[in-house]
């Protein structure tokens, strides 16, 4: 296999496994358990596979001290998005709630406009209202029964902290930390919100003893959605880049969409699909539209303008 199919494959396989996140949650909240306690155990036990393949792979887990301030700062960040992601599946089908989770790209590039005036382009303009009118789509269906308020609003503020801590990343020192040791730091510190939740609560749900299977579902949330998908994220990345990685990203919401449907019975309306279209759309266009106006220039170079008053003479 060459190292650009390896690529596009481990993108395919990174973006799948992240989107696999409803199917083993769901059930666990069909027993009861709640998003502080599903979080805690999968933020847990992901933790020492991160160890042992930053062990394995001989990174230093050595940061100073403002990178340890900044490491616990995004990793308290990362945990809220995980937190509000998982309890929008209380209100709304995790299809959807994924779906609203990709506009983060979106998000991104409006705060690096807004605070590092960094300059929007028509392709990233559009794709923003595109992305908006497919929420739109979304939040109301064919039916005319609106999406539950809560269940948006706590997808949106997913994507949102999770597009705050990616800008908080590029900009901090840890971009000259290895990413498994970043990766690492920030469940460490990430899992602290979920145990001081429980504390507060003084409670702690478990799989029943007489569903204790369901501790696979634990066990494949910290491995699939979260060390597995990692891992590919990085080779794809070293393979074939950052932009191709993150269109094959459009993978997660299609791939929780897919479960929702047909593991867990959720319906899909035509309002619904056409605004998933538009969001993957939406996103799909602004992590392209670098390599694209890139190729444009190429071709602009192969058929240079005429001068006209040489033309005619």
């Amino acid at each position: 296999m060459s190292p650009r199919l390896k690529g596009y494959a481990l993108g395919i396989v990174a973006a799948a496994t992240y989107g696999m996140n409803p199917l083993f949650a769901l059930p666990l909240y069909s027993a009861g358990m709640t998003a502080d306690s599903v979080l805690f155990f999968r933020y847990a036990m992901a933790i020492p596979l991160l160890a042992a393949m930053t062990a394995m792979r001989c990174r230093s887990f050595r940061v100073n001290r403002r990178q340890l301030l900044t490491l616990l700062i995004l990793g308290l960040l990362m945990a809220l998005s995980s937190l509000s992601l998982f309890l929008s599946y209380n209100y709304m089908d995790a299809g959807i709630a994924s779906t609203i989770l990709f506009v983060y790209p979106v998000m991104v590039a409006v705060i690096m406009a807004a605070v590092f005036r960094e300059r929007l382009s028509p392709v990233m303009t559009a794709s923003i209202a595109l992305a908006l009118g497919g929420i739109a789509l979304l939040y109301r269906n064919s039916g005319g029964e609106a999406l539950s308020l809560p269940g948006t609003l706590l997808a949106l503020a997913s994507a949102l902290t999770y597009a705050i801590y990616i800008v908080a990343v590029n900009r901090s020192s840890l971009k000259y930390v290895p990413t498994l040791t970043v990766t690492f730091y920030l469940l460490l510190f990430g899992v602290t919100l979920f145990a001081g939740r429980l504390l507060l609560s003084g409670e702690i749900q478990t799989p029943p003893s007489d569903r204790w299977w369901l501790w696979g579902c634990v066990v494949c949330l910290a491995v699939f959605p979260t060390a597995l998908s990692f891992v590919c994220t990085t080779g794809a990345i070293h393979y074939i880049g950052s932009t191709p990685t993150a269109i094959l990203g459009a993978l997660e919401p299609v791939t929780a969409v897919i479960i929702g449907v047909s593991v867990f019975g959720e319906r899909l309306t035509p309002r619904e699909i056409i605004g998933l279209v538009a969001i993957i759309t939406a996103v799909t266009a602004v992590v392209a539209a670098p390599r694209m106006s890139l190729r444009l220039s190429s071709v602009r170079r192969m058929f240079p303008k005429i001068d006209r008053n040489r033309r005619h003479q």
